[in-house]
């Protein structure tokens, strides 16, 4: 297992050197929504202008988001967003989870998206020793890339933190960030 970087906002991250890392902000949102809709999201499962703008206001969680210069002026080419459960839900303990992430299709294997996630990792790591995701059985290509952060299996279950897994089967994943950052 290797550590994660230290990521640094002003720096923009590890991500290729066209593309710069920063946290969203509410002037974002549109972007956001453009990007799931690219990503070919359903409408309904896009989520709300609204419930975006609430998702950056909020300091418990970290939503960032990855720009590209494109001639002359910045493009969203991916985002990402953490959650902070403060109560058990189904039988997921609470604690700081990572979220979606989204990479625009023309942007894919370029390495945005772990970086964005090696950020987020490090953004909880400031604040408690251990990060969760929760994770479709039949997304192997997810949880590979989450073991280069030393996610492990927890437990499976149907429903997980309100979701409801296609094939019946989510995993819970934990990683000791404490242990990580000493790798």
């Amino acid at each position: 297992m290797t550590g994660f970087a230290r990521y640094d906002p002003d720096a923009g991250g590890r991500a290729p050197a066209e593309v710069s890392l920063r946290p969203a902000t509410k002037g974002d949102v549109d972007d956001i929504l453009r990007l799931e809709v690219a990503a070919g999201r359903a409408a309904d499962a896009v989520g709300s202008a609204e419930g975006y703008r609430r998702a950056v206001a909020d300091p418990l969680r970290c939503i960032l988001i990855a720009e590209a210069a494109d001639v002359g002026r910045r493009t969203v080419v991916g985002w990402a967003k953490t959650h902070h459960h403060v109560e058990q839900v189904d039988p997921a303990p609470p604690g700081h989870y990572l979220g979606g992430i989204t990479v625009a299709p023309a942007w894919r294997r370029r390495g945005i998206g772990a970086t964005l996630t090696d950020a987020r990792l490090q953004w909880i790591a400031a604040r408690v020793g251990e990060a969760f995701y929760v994770v479709n059985l039949q997304n192997g290509a997810s949880i590979d890339l989450h073991r280069r952060w030393g996610f492990t299996e927890v437990l499976r279950a149907p429903r997980l933190m309100g979701v409801a897994f296609e094939g019946g089967v989510g995993l819970l994943m934990h990683a000791d960030l404490d242990a990580a950052s000493r790798s």
